[in-house]
């Protein structure tokens, strides 16, 4: 079975990339994910519009998040919106949301309004710095709580630089983010169907963060510990010249990672056709490497630099040692391996048209996800209220009362 979710319905009340990313993913994984957008839209609608030449009018970043799911439009202000919730969440396993404490508070969707309609549905919500303390009800976004504070950006920056270094891509703490909050509702499901009991699921940019820096940020500790919090003695530039990226003569880079270069040295350099540093007296022993570390990293520089891209990646498949290609952006779409596992689809639209998206990095029995278009403004309205037993009366004035758009 390649949809371990089918069967379950998630209710969304989510904006911009965080929470709708995890919405995504569970979708993926074949949940009925249902989304409420605000009257004017989410915004990341309007963010940022690919509309050039042929794509004009499809808003990628719209569709990367919420790809698969269904859409509605309601006014949660309104009493009646806030009551058709309860109804949409009744018959449903999560309810999803991004937005903030005092706002659910406001439109009806805090703990206790969604629990009344159903005391058992699991309550999902993605924040900036976490449930508890006294920043909870404070808002963040990737760039700032999951990549500047999160440690991140001053792991990634060195020492000297003129200024921390910013994310590579759009949405880039947002979706680790989502993916785990993902994995935390996709936990509470099947604690829930061995218990019946719905649990409460916190998720946060900052939480996300921390997770993946703890290595350094433990690492320091350790270090700080061990010296009485002095800081601890400068490293070598390169303690491990099998551990660095080096350039080719084309512009392109390739990224070792060869933790014991004792072992691979021989190999690297004879595939490297520099055997003559093996005649070299500095690095003649394993100690002598260790104290020319640096010597080594130029050489190396030098042998890459001669080489033709193509040419370093058949050296380097020539040994024994790990290594890949530094990938831009543009040639993940295009990668092989990417391409082999369908890690890659082309999403098609109306027009002959067709989009790139990247599925969640999760396969089910070996079985890539088919992904499919986001919804169109408001789009399922009608068919999701009706589903959960309004009638066209019903909904005909919740309309009119400017509850449903």
């Amino acid at each position: 079975m390649s949809k371990p979710l089918k069967g379950i319905k998630v209710i969304e009340a989510s904006v911009w990339a965080y929470v709708p990313s995890a919405g995504a993913a569970l979708a993926e994984w074949g949940a009925e994910v249902v989304k409420i957008e605000p009257p004017t839209g989410d915004p990341m609608r309007g963010l940022v519009n690919a509309g050039v030449g042929p794509m004009e009018g499809i808003v990628f970043p719209w569709e990367l998040w919420n790809r698969g799911k269904k859409g509605i439009a309601l006014d949660l202000r309104k009493p009646e919106a806030q009551a058709i919730v309860g109804r949409l969440c009744a018959s449903a396993d999560v309810f999803l949301t991004s937005y903030l404490p005092p706002v659910r508070k406001k439109l009806g969707i805090d703990l206790e309004s969604i629990r009344a309609a159903n005391p058992e549905i699991i309550y999902a919500a993605g924040t900036g710095q976490g449930a508890g303390g006294p920043e909870a009800d404070r808002g963040g976004y990737d760039s700032i709580t999951f990549w500047s504070r999160g440690g991140v950006s001053g792991g990634v920056t060195p020492p000297g630089h003129p200024k921390p270094i910013g994310m590579p891509a759009g949405a880039f703490g947002d979706s680790l983010s989502g993916l785990t909050l993902a994995g935390g509702v996709s936990a509470a499901i099947a604690q829930k169907i061995a218990t019946g009991k719905g649990a409460i699921v916190d998720g946060s940019l900052l939480g996300t963060a921390a997770w993946a820096m703890q290595m350094a940020a433990v690492g320091a500790a350790v270090a700080a510990a061990a010296t009485g919090g002095a800081p601890p003695a400068a490293a070598p530039l390169m303690a491990n010249p099998l551990v660095n990226t080096y350039q080719t003569s084309d512009g392109r880079w390739v990224a070792l990672c060869m933790l014991q270069p004792d072992v691979y040295f021989d190999g690297v350099v004879r595939a490297l056709d520099r055997a003559d540093m093996l005649d070299d007296k500095r690095f003649a022993t394993p100690e002598a490497r260790a104290h020319n570390s640096q010597a080594i990293v130029d050489e190396l520089d030098k042998a890459f630099a001669v080489l033709g891209f193509e040419d370093a990646l058949a050296a380097l498949r020539s040994q024994r040692g790990q290594w890949d290609v530094v990938n831009r952006p543009q040639d993940l779409i295009n990668d092989p391996q990417a391409i082999a596992n369908r890690m890659v689809q082309q999403v098609e639209y109306p027009n002959d048209r067709s989009l790139p998206m990247f599925t969640s990095p999760i396969q089910f029995d070996r079985t890539p996800p088919e992904l499919s278009p986001a919804p169109e403004f408001a789009a399922d309205t009608d068919d999701v209220l009706g589903a959960v037993g309004l009638s066209e009366e019903e909904i005909l004035e919740a309309k009119i009362a400017g509850a449903v758009i």
